[in-house]
């Protein structure tokens, strides 16, 4: 062997050995950390969107010293206040007149006033009643003005007032106290003093006007799970309408199908053994119907999503921007989420874009069920969206955003982390063609979307309510429910109205129906209703004469006055409904934003029901009305509890006034009918449980206006579709060799509780 041939040999080695310790010094190590670029910056005057920014902690606290100097009555902290106190309800922003913010935003003019909306419990007063006062200028308080009789046409009854934390408290005292005067038939059918049990409201509260009547459902109670699953079948009916806590009584007793005039009398028909009696025992919590408990220990982690070179989105104070999109975020404790000012490249689509309310309407043979009919914003929408969880309710690196609120107390309280934002790849293409014919090519854009999402528990149900904003100019509003059933005890013909879904439990049978208003401006306030549908025509052939065609054509409506664009829940609607303006687009059709509704909600609660009207909003899948100052939302927290005499009733904005060249608002509900089985347990799954609707361009631009977008691929047979220059994903290998930094887990979502 030639020295020339050793010294190649042992170059080789050498060579071998130097990349064998690269690889072994390499191994194990983290790959480096994702370096995060600047979004881009929109251009938008800064601070123009906190007019619409939800009050601070800071600003709540002024309001309530204000109110506690100013009034001249004394006011008790709403967390300690009797029915026969005074007592501030709750503090929100109160949102400026549409004119005077255009005339900010648009026109140069003067930034309104900032006041604050405070909700007041005067119990204490020869007339008990609610008050509402508008409270400003902030940050620094000096003026408050009565508005109630101006937005109600009078002053609102106090027995319209929603239930407080307190009240709920001296109820669960009077059930306690009146369960011990059964004993014997507690230990009998529930293994139970009382102690273990769990109550859980219905609403409404009665049958007429004035009435405060509630029927409470009885659980068993098993720390770290649900308790919506485990009905003992005793219900009691509570009458708390007086002033006085000392006066309020149970009315009626039901239990396993039987009514009792008190528990009393069912102990004494229990003692004569004329009671027949399911003896349930106390469930534990390993074996308990509905545990959310993992029964498998974790496996190996999901795909992640993250960002290689940092967000593409930016959030400023309450406003977001996002290739060419701009949005104005809040959140109203009652009613939940609202959209402002949402802009695309600049121009306004939409002024508001705000959930209005939640209806869970039941069906049962027991009276808590049967009576059922939650209307969610008197609860609180916005007040009971919690601390997302990191990972699971939105991406682990999504951006969290802590909503302040103040309700039933005098202090402002803080649920961080409730409000989420993140870009989502959908893993499907907005756009693509393959082109196999004359030329080669592919060409496509990536469905990549800005989501804002809440999630809203209210008792046993969790709302996810989502917001997206995609790269053809289209909005996607959408809601998912979740979380437990409400159940009954199963007994006699039970199953007329849900399914079986454990060895005494009904899974009751409830429609779902959630309402927004969206109030476009598309190309300008002024806009007009066009519906557009197809039809048959049946011509001849005109190359022949002698066979016939039947051909589509598109047909196409000016609606004229609001009764005419009223369209009933469930009924057929055109395929095509769009606020169109007066301005056209290059092809010289009218700029024009097209209303896609998806939903299959229930049958809406008969006309003739004497509470109807307080939810006459259900009547209509789609409303379009003028927009009125005078008539901000659609409901209101004082109908829950008297329904009967609603304090707002939607219908009435109905009123057949012209809607061509007008400020327009369309009121859109969505919902679906929910059967409860067995799969329901133990929670509602999300697939196939979401309803929404679309906000899509329709002729608003000259062409689709994705083409501009940076994520855009094309390449043809004749390029190097490998090479990073031609093609952007072939530079995704190099531009995403990086391990993102992610945030060490932490939940603080049950301190406020």
């Amino acid at each position: 062997m030639s020295l020339k041939t050793v010294l190649i040999l042992l170059g080789l080695a050498l060579a071998t050995i130097f990349a064998l310790l690269c690889v072994l010094l390499t191994r194990g190590r983290s790959p480096r950390s994702c370096q995060h670029l600047p979004p881009e910056q929109e251009d938008l005057e800064d601070g123009q969107s906190l007019v619409f920014a939800d009050l601070t902690a800071e600003e709540m606290s002024r309001v309530v010293r204000y109110l506690q100097g100013n009034l001249g009555v004394p006011l008790v902290d709403a967390s300690r206040a009797k029915p026969s106190d005074n007592c501030i309800a709750s503090v929100d922003l109160q949102v400026p007149a549409k004119a005077e913010v255009l005339r900010f935003l648009d026109g140069g003019g003067a930034r309104p006033a900032r006041e604050a909306l405070a909700v007041l419990y005067f119990g204490n007063q020869a007339d008990p009643n609610i008050t509402e006062y508008v409270v400003g200028p902030l940050p620094t308080p000096a003026y408050h003005r009565d508005v109630t009789v101006h937005k109600y046409g009078g002053k609102v009854p106090y027995h319209r007032r929603p239930v407080t934390g307190k009240e709920y408290m001296d109820i669960n005292a009077l059930i306690q106290r009146e369960l011990k005067k059964a004993p014997r038939f507690l230990t009998a059918c529930c293994e139970s003093d009382g102690t273990n049990l769990v109550f859980l409201t219905t609403a409404p509260r009665g049958f007429k006007s004035g009435d405060r009547m509630t029927w409470f459902v009885l659980f068993h109670n098993v720390a770290g799970t649900g308790y919506y699953l485990s009905p003992v079948g005793l219900e009691v009916l509570v009458d708390h309408g007086d002033l006085q806590v000392s006066r309020w009584q149970l009315h009626k007793v039901f239990y396993n199908g039987r009514y009792f005039a008190s528990t009393g009398d069912l102990e004494q028909e229990f003692v004569a053994g004329a009671l027949e009696v399911v003896r349930l025992k106390q469930p534990q919590a390993d074996a308990v119907l509905g545990s959310m408990r993992p029964q498998r220990p974790p496996g190996s982690p999901g795909p992640l999503q993250f960002e290689p070179q940092g967000p593409r989105y930016s959030v400023r104070d309450n406003r977001i921007t996002f290739q060419g999109w701009s949005i104005a975020f809040g959140m109203s404790p009652n009613t939940g989420p609202r959209l402002f000012d949402i802009r695309y490249r600049g121009e306004r689509i939409v002024y508001e874009l705000s959930l209005q309310e939640a209806l869970a309407l039941y069906g049962s043979n027991c009276p808590g069920g049967m009576s059922t009919r939650y209307l969610d914003g008197s609860f609180g929408i916005g007040r009971f969206a919690y601390e997302l969880v990191r990972g699971l309710d939105c991406p682990y690196t999504a951006t969290y955003v802590d909503r302040h609120y103040l309700a039933e107390t005098d202090t402002p309280k803080t649920n961080q982390n409730s409000l989420c934002i993140f870009e989502h790849d959908s893993a499907l293409p907005l756009r693509r063609h393959f082109s196999d014919s004359q030329s080669l090519y592919y060409g496509g854009l990536r469905k990549n979307t800005l989501v804002i999402r809440t999630i809203s528990t209210l008792i046993n149900y969790d709302y996810i309510w989502d917001f997206m904003f995609h790269g053809n100019g289209a909005v996607e509003v959408r809601v998912h429910a979740t979380g437990y059933i409400s159940s009954s005890f199963f007994h006699g013909q039970g199953t007329d109205y849900g399914n079986r879904v454990g060895p005494h439990t009904l899974g009751t049978m409830h429609l779902h129906h959630i309402h927004y208003k969206v109030d476009l401006d598309v190309d300008g306030q002024l806009n007009s209703l066009e519906t557009q549908d197809m039809e048959y025509e049946f011509v001849k052939d005109p190359w022949s004469t002698q066979n016939t065609i039947e051909r589509p054509y598109l047909h196409r409506e000016r609606l004229e006055k609001e009764d005419e664009a009223a369209f009933p829940l469930n009924a057929p609607m055109p395929r095509y409904l769009s606020f169109v303006s007066p301005n056209p687009n290059k092809w010289e059709h009218p700029r024009s934003y097209r209303i896609q509704i998806t939903s299959f909600a229930g049958k809406h609660l008969p006309t003739s029901s004497s509470m109807e009207r307080s939810i006459s909003w259900g009547r209509y899948q789609l409303a379009v009305t003028r927009r009125k100052e005078e008539e901000p939302t659609s409901t209101s927290i004082y109908n829950q509890n008297d329904p009967w005499t609603p304090t707002v009733t939607f219908a009435d904005f109905i009123n057949n006034e012209t809607i061509t060249n007008q400020d327009l608002v369309a009121w859109i509900t969505v919902g679906f009918l929910h059967v409860p089985h067995a799969e329901d347990v133990p929670n509602t799954v999300t697939v196939g449980n979401g309803v929404g609707f679309f906000l899509r361009p329709y002729n608003y631009f000259n062409e689709d206006p994705s083409v501009d977008s940076s994520d855009s691929v094309y390449f043809s047979s004749e390029q190097d579709a490998g090479a990073c220059g031609a093609n952007p994903l072939a530079c995704l290998s190099s531009a995403t060799a990086c391990a993102p930094h992610l945030p060490p887990f932490h939940f603080g979502g049950f301190l406020n509780l």
